[in-house]
């Protein structure tokens, strides 16, 4: 906080000095620890609404999941980012920027996801190694149209600066509740067809994809790599651990990208949480 108020120039310069990302072994897989959620307003966690609202916890809870062995990244916004760049947390780590974070949870312009977060020419600027956008294809909604002419245009410019675009898509309805993906391995299908066509090139994209039922059906429709989200806290850890394990098997499951189900286990051991999802790998 310190040096943000009074030296702010120094966080540009500290991730100017970031020791880079090595890269993983030829046959290594990724585990990539996700905290873009506050951005675009969802702090739920675990059943608690509010389980994200505070930074400092957040922080720390992000520092411990990066320390342990075999964590590869970290992907979220400027914010974040910039803090963990700070603290050191950040060196020698796969870094993605988030993109599109306007469409916040529960609005009516939610399907509307413009970039509000990093752009191409940021995310190059900052040296990190790429960014992730997020693709929620709504049928009976126009503002999908603008998502994906959004998304094609920052596959373009990520590859244009050799950088990796992680495409996160789902095909979506509205319910009162708000927008909500179809896990289904048939809409999978098609958001995976979508995202995988988007833009000038395709060699420096990757997808995110959710663990649903008929997973081999689901990156058969795809050559790209993929990681795979952890989503919400999970009920049952052992059938989500199970779920992963069959699911990294796959030949293009490059590995997983995980949130709160790994800073906010039910059990509290941030560390042990990770320490299984790393076992897996």
């Amino acid at each position: 906080m310190r040096t943000r108020r009074l030296h702010p120039d120094r966080v540009a310069a500290r991730l100017a000095a970031r020791p880079p990302f090595p890269g993983p072994g030829p046959e290594e897989k990724l585990l990539v620890i996700a905290a873009d959620h506050p951005a675009r307003g969802a702090l739920a966690a675990g059943g608690d609404p509010f389980a994200m609202a505070d930074r400092r916890d957040l922080i720390e809870r992000i520092q411990v999941a990066l320390s342990r062995p075999g964590v590869h990244g970290f992907l979220g916004t400027a914010d974040l980012v910039e803090d963990l760049a700070l603290l050191g947390a950040l060196d020698g780590k796969l870094v993605l920027g988030s993109m599109n974070r306007a469409g916040l949870a529960g609005s009516t312009f939610e399907v509307d996801d413009r970039f509000t977060a990093y752009d191409p020419a940021g995310i190059a600027a900052s040296r990190l190694d790429g960014g992730k956008m997020l693709l929620r294809i709504v049928l009976d909604d126009p503002a999908s149209a603008t998502t994906l002419a959004a998304c094609a245009d920052a596959v373009d410019g990520l590859a244009e600066r050799g950088l990796l675009a992680l495409v996160e898509p789902f095909v979506c309805t509205r319910e009162a509740a708000g927008v909500r993906p179809r896990l289904t391995a048939e809409a999978m299908v098609a958001a995976v067809s979508v995202a995988a066509g988007l833009g000038r090139t395709s060699a420096y994209t990757w997808l995110k994809v959710p663990v649903v039922p008929d997973m081999e059906r689901v990156l058969q429709a795809t050559t790209l790599p993929c990681l795979l989200l952890g989503g919400e806290v999970p009920h049952d850890v052992d059938a989500t651990l199970a779920g992963w394990r069959r699911t990294l098997a796959l030949p293009n499951v490059a590995g997983l990208a995980v949130g709160r189900s790994l800073l906010y286990p039910r059990s509290g051991d941030v560390a042990a949480a990770v320490d299984e999802a790393v076992a897996l790998l």
